[in-house]
């Protein structure tokens, strides 16, 4: 092959670049549902178009499965983050919007949070073996970090506090939503994925990140 020559995947590798996203989409929602233990490959793929020794073929074993589903997961909103255009926008701007774009994530992919939630539940021990870990998280400091050192040298943010600290405040009020609306709802009557009041909690989060960041200590 010539250097520098274009290479064409064959139909056979789109196939299976198909084939092996479409079983991540139905195990995500199948383990997210039933959670890694109660979990069957035979019914994931009972419900793709392949078979469970294609299934291993490409993950391996079900641990495998489970945990390029956990890094599916992560990628995605990594990704999200990634193409958000910070460096066009004012350090305050670029906070709000990375906070909303959070929470539209987390409220369209209810199987991520419940996801994060089981793996808790596991003591994190799939995520921490895989090996693609450290790179789910950099991509999410790298956005933050830049914005927090544009926002600190205009004068406008804290210096007190790092880009892990404001994921985190992000993270916990998205992730709130999901994993405790049933019991919010029982308990307080009042449902946080409620359509009508989605634009108050979405403003909420904006509020919240931006005034913590900018206040005066």
């Amino acid at each position: 092959m010539a250097s520098g020559a274009q290479v064409i995947p064959t139909e056979r590798t789109r196939d299976a670049e198909r084939t092996r996203a479409e079983i991540l989409d139905v195990a995500t929602h199948e383990f997210a549902e039933h959670g890694y233990a109660s979990a069957r490959v035979d019914a994931i793929a009972g419900k793709t178009s392949t078979t469970k020794r294609m299934i291993y073929y490409y993950f391996g074993s079900k641990q495998g499965l489970y945990v390029a589903v956990l890094e599916h997961a992560y990628r995605r909103i990594r990704a999200l983050e990634q193409r958000l255009d910070v460096d066009d926008l004012e350090p305050v701007d670029a906070l709000r919007q990375l906070a909303e774009l959070t929470f539209d994530h987390h409220e369209t992919h209810q199987d991520f949070v419940r996801l994060v939630s089981i793996e808790n539940i596991h003591h994190a021990e799939h995520l921490l073996s895989s090996e693609a870990r450290e790179g789910l998280a950099a991509p999410a400091l790298a956005v933050l970090t830049r914005i927090m050192q544009r926002g600190r040298a205009a004068g406008v943010f804290r210096s007190d506090l790092d880009a892990l600290d404001v994921h985190m405040i992000i993270s916990s009020y998205c992730i709130f939503r999901g994993a405790n609306r049933y019991t919010f709802q029982a308990i307080f009557g009042r449902d946080l994925l409620d359509p009508d009041r989605r634009a108050h909690l979405r403003r909420l989060l904006g509020d919240l990140v931006v005034d913590h960041v900018t206040a005066v200590r």
